[in-house]
């Protein structure tokens, strides 16, 4: 593995800062202030390529491979870190989900409109009280009826909820078959009635850009809409979080950065005693160690990312940087924290907000906790982590 990042991907992570700083932050605030969702920001998002880079040409993507996602992930999550939602649901987890398992035409119909901007995405798994066995705690259900099924039932913190066209929605057509009784679909909020997003509220994180309660009563979702067979939708599911777990580990990644570059700022320019507090050897230990986590984690993601490129499994790979980049994130927070004193709660700085976006990333695509077991089983030899080929139809098509 080359551990010096190709030209195109340094000069791809440039492009995506002056983005931010020139079309995102300027005008985002008024956004904020209505809660409206930033339609026309994520269209321009998508007209810069960040949306396509894991998608081939033909759909409009520029099939620049896994890396590229991580890349830009991380460097809209360090200046930007609301939009890095967006590379989950535009970018990674609905769309590749759907270009993953879908047939052509649902592929063709689906995945160009959501990596251009055109339709919003969501992924719809968590439940209310489900935990980390969602899938197996699921309680919404999908009834054939004729050629339609009715689902009914309830998701949890799912983003994009109240602003999403297409999306992946996950229920049980056979409550009695536990995992196996799931089945995915390919869902459409705005066309059928019977679907209700209240988006909730999370102090610290963004207004317009936000996670929903999701209500289901007799909602229709055509059977051409069915995405694979009936109780494929687990297997579907947990491949579709790999890919997220690519996502969410750069996000995580981003914001440690952001946390560190704010840090160091401050550390040079505020001063204690005379001499600015980066000179002193408490608030040095601070940034070393921060340093260190951050470089450790990115490179741990890029593996990822590099397997992903390749077409191997990598399960074991995602486990071990989502861990990495979710305590590198949380480390560098509280770190940055320590070196802001009182004013790591103003909001003039922005280490608050940094904050929120690495606790909501630690339980997303997967808690540390239920990383740290999948991580220890696998080193134990209890379970493979790789025991379960992930399909990757973009660079191994015959993979199930």
């Amino acid at each position: 593995m080359d551990f010096t990042l190709p030209e195109d991907i340094t000069a791809l992570s440039e492009s995506v800062a002056r983005f931010a700083t020139t079309e995102i932050l300027p005008v985002m605030p008024k956004f904020e202030e209505t809660g409206a969702f930033p339609h026309a920001i994520v269209e321009k998002m998508a007209g810069a390529g960040f949306f396509g880079a894991a998608f081939p040409e033909n759909l409009g993507g520029s099939d620049a491979g896994f890396l590229a996602v991580s890349a830009i992930s991380e460097t809209i999550s360090r200046l930007a870190p609301e939009f890095g939602y967006c590379m989950n649901m535009q970018a990674m987890t609905c769309p590749f989900t759907i270009f993953n398992w879908g047939r052509e035409e649902q592929i063709t119909r689906f995945v160009p409109d959501l990596i251009a901007g055109r339709k919003i995405g969501m992924f719809a798994l968590s439940e209310p009280g489900g935990g980390s066995d969602a899938a197996g705690a699921m309680k919404t259900t999908a009834t054939r009826d004729g050629d339609v099924y009715r689902l009914n039932g309830s998701k949890q913190w799912i983003t994009f909820a109240n602003a999403a066209d297409t999306g992946i929605l996950l229920a049980k057509t056979d409550l009695a078959a536990g995992h196996r009784g799931v089945t995915a679909f390919i869902v459409q909020p705005k066309e059928f009635e019977g679907f209700m997003a209240n988006p909730i509220p999370m102090t610290g994180l963004s207004k317009s850009l936000c996670s929903n309660a999701v209500f289901l009563d007799d909602f229709v979702v055509p059977i051409e809409n069915r995405l694979g067979e009936e109780g494929e939708g687990f297997k579907i599911a947990m491949n579709a979080l790999e890919y997220g777990r690519l996502t969410v580990s750069s996000r995580a990644v981003g914001l440690a950065q952001a946390c560190l570059d704010h840090a160091v700022e401050y550390a040079n320019a505020r001063v204690v005693g005379g001499s600015p507090i980066g000179e002193y050897q408490m608030v040095q230990h601070l940034i070393a160690d921060m340093t260190v986590n951050i470089e450790a984690a990115r490179l741990l993601v890029h593996k990822m990312a590099w397997q992903m490129d390749r077409g191997e499994v990598s399960n074991r790979a995602a486990s071990l940087a989502k861990y990495a980049a979710v305590n590198a994130a949380k480390h560098a927070a509280s770190a940055a924290a320590e070196i802001f004193a009182g004013y790591a709660l103003a909001d003039e700085y922005p280490i608050k907000k940094i904050t929120a976006y690495v606790n909501m990333l630690a339980v997303g695509e997967g808690t540390p906790n239920v990383q740290r077991i999948l991580i220890a089983e696998d080193t134990l030899g209890i379970k493979d982590a790789n025991r379960h080929p992930v399909r990757n139809r973009l660079r191994a098509p015959d993979v199930e």
